[in-house]
């Protein structure tokens, strides 16, 4: 049993935060692999978003609810008994935790503890992987690339609720505590570390993907606050793909890939933000001055930031299947179909995206495609 299709078809599993974007993606690929998925999560956070777009409310088990709501998650993972749990629910902006350090905080990190908690009780569950982020790691601005042994920590609400969730994951890895903890059980629990995913279906305020595509909307100019700072950019299937595969590992083998894992692109698709934003310009045909820059002299974040994906590479035999280009075309095809129709049907073209993405994998001899 070596595919995804093969391991998750007809397989119970539990997506938390699937009307969010990247969750959204996620349930979607599941669902195409004919996974019998649960979503459990708030409300959609925007409008328009990457969920109803997809219509994925008609498409798999709906179930609105908090993961800071104990007894509600508890009996969601008591109903439904998944044999894997993918938890990506999460408050995942910087500025939201500025303004609201308290609720980032609780969800960040007693809502990871409350899904662990859930499936560690529940008899039904193999494994769950647990989307944290890049942004755990302490960044201190260096030219390398972070590992999974890098130091965590942040200087925001967000980056730091990300590593204390972390801290969180490790405890629930260690076997002496799962011994220790009643009811006594090994369960395989991994965390997935990957940032600055861009897709489709992406509306969040202060991502510079979605602010891009209401400028053009708008007809307006795009203020860029930092647009020297370089990130490892990736679309959503990269990070998408790679959940999915160390679920499937997680749940075969066990403690061989518990822990921590980066997933991010190859080292020369680390762009700056300038590069991004003028790759999909051009795809709108849109005049490069439509991007303004206002140096933001306030914040602290970082120039640079990178992240050593060896591990993965090594263990998992995976690595970034789509290049730059490819991503920003993947990109811009979602969001000027979106705009065409915004009250259509939009799935066909997400599996599509995601077909064209696992063929070329398959091509590129990537183990978990073929």
């Amino acid at each position: 049993m070596r595919t995804l299709s093969e391991f998750y078809r007809d397989r119970r599993v539990l997506v938390t935060g699937h009307t969010g974007f990247k969750g959204t993606w996620l349930a979607a690929w599941l669902n195409h692999l004919g996974a019998d998925v649960v979503g459990y999560s708030l409300a959609p956070p925007s409008q328009p978003c990457a969920f109803d777009a997809l219509h994925l409310g008609d498409r798999l088990h709906d179930v609105r609810g908090d993961v800071r709501d104990r007894p509600s998650l508890y009996r969601a993972m008591k109903e439904f008994s998944p044999e894997v749990v993918f938890h990506l629910a999460a408050q995942s902006l910087v500025r939201p935790s500025l303004e609201n350090p308290s609720e980032t905080f609780e969800t960040n990190v007693m809502g990871t503890v409350n899904v662990l908690e859930a499936a560690r009780r529940s008899d039904s569950v193999l494994a769950i992987v647990c989307v944290t982020s890049d942004k755990s790691y302490l960044n201190k601005g260096w030219p390398w690339a972070y590992r999974e042994t890098d130091e965590l920590g942040g200087y925001d609400p967000y980056s730091a609720s990300k590593a204390c969730a972390e801290l969180v994951v490790s405890c629930f890895v260690d076997a002496r505590f799962q011994q220790a903890a009643p009811p006594g059980r090994r369960l395989a629990v991994a965390s997935a570390r990957a940032g600055n995913v861009i897709g489709g279906g992406d509306w969040a305020r202060d991502r510079i993907v979605p602010d891009l595509v209401r400028s053009i909307c708008a007809d307006g100019k795009l203020v860029v606050r930092n647009p020297d700072a370089t990130r490892p950019w990736q679309h959503v299937l990269e990070s998408a793909g790679a959940y999915l595969w160390l679920g499937c590992q997680l749940s075969r083998h066990g403690d061989r890939y518990s822990g921590a894992w980066n997933f991010g692109p190859a080292e020369e698709q680390s762009c700056t933000v300038a590069q991004l934003v003028a790759g999909l310009l051009a795809r709108w045909s849109e005049n490069p001055d439509r991007m303004v820059v206002e140096r933001d002299t306030v914040s602290a974040e970082s120039q640079r930031l990178r992240l050593d994906c060896g591990k993965a590479r090594q263990f998992l035999h995976w690595r970034a299947t789509w290049g730059f280009d490819e991503t920003l075309d993947a990109v811009a095809e979602w969001y000027r179909a979106f705009l065409a129709d915004p009250q259509g049907d939009h799935y066909a073209l997400t599996l599509q995206q995601i077909e064209r993405y696992a063929v070329l994998a398959r091509e590129r001899g990537l183990e978990w495609a073929v």
